[in-house]
């Protein structure tokens, strides 16, 4: 499943910038769709998982 970079940043309650830069970091892997730039699901719950063990 992909995920625009809207729909990451509403799932994640974060700025388009944050999630431009977790995608810079390499912590959140994207797809590119002809101009378009997806996210994918797994690196969203591999986001969310290093979240979670960090608190």
């Amino acid at each position: 499943m992909l995920y625009s970079i809207n729909e990451t940043a509403g799932a994640l309650r974060l700025g388009r910038t944050s999630i431009y830069n977790f995608i810079k970091k390499g912590r959140l892997q994207t797809v590119k769709l002809g101009r378009r730039r997806l996210v994918t699901a797994s690196s969203i719950k591999a986001l969310i998982g290093e979240s979670e063990v960090a608190q």
